[in-house]
């Protein structure tokens, strides 16, 4: 019984992974998606971490973060030298309206 368990686990996560999906564009925090994004500073998205992370796409549209994509976020904000401009390459899997994180790259 305790193997099917294991072998369960292991093909729901082998079928999240083949579900994977890969958006870029730029990061920004939810406080700030209808700013400036070309302005938007690292120290911004530090300071307005609370609300939380998404990418707004290359056609515009805001996709929001899950709590694991926040966290992933935050800890790659504060590990770059990059002060704005702040591109990034997620992936994961849609779920509704937010993506689910898998990585999160800053470029």
């Amino acid at each position: 019984m305790r193997r099917f368990g294991v072998l369960l686990a292991a093909a729901s996560l082998c079928a999240f992974t083949a579900l994977a999906e890969t958006w870029s564009g730029t990061l920004v925090d939810v406080m700030c998606k209808n700013k400036d994004l070309a302005g938007h500073t690292t120290k911004c998205a530090l300071g307005c971490a609370k609300s939380g992370y998404g990418v707004v796409t290359a056609d515009g549209k805001f996709v929001k973060f899950d709590e694991t994509g926040n966290a992933k976020t935050l800890a790659a904000l504060k590990a770059t030298n990059k002060e704005k401009d702040l591109k990034v390459k997620v992936s994961g899997a849609m779920d509704g309206e937010m993506i689910r994180v898998q990585s999160v790259e800053l470029q």
